[in-house]
């Protein structure tokens, strides 16, 4: 089997994958969304340790540059200015 997770225990590992396995749909939707938003949250904190000056448009403009490229950032930026 393939290690999801170079820094997890095996054994460790297999305990996650049981604990997934038995979850229903509706919780497994509901934990990819949990770690979803985990990891965006844990994405625009280190943005905002980069850079410390930014505002929160700034952060949240970086997040997106990052994630979903220039092209949607500035389009998000443009919008902005029109609010």
């Amino acid at each position: 089997m393939t290690p999801y997770a170079a820094d997890t225990h095996p054994e460790a590992l297999e305990v996650q994958l049981n604990l997934f396995r038995n979850m229903t749909g509706q919780q497994r939707v509901a934990k990819a969304i949990s770690l979803s938003g985990q990891v965006i949250a844990m994405s625009k904190a280190a943005i905002r340790r980069q850079h410390p000056e930014f505002t929160e448009q700034q952060v949240v403009l970086m997040f997106i540059e990052q994630n979903y490229g220039p092209n949607l950032a500035r389009a998000v930026e443009s919008y902005l200015k029109t609010k």
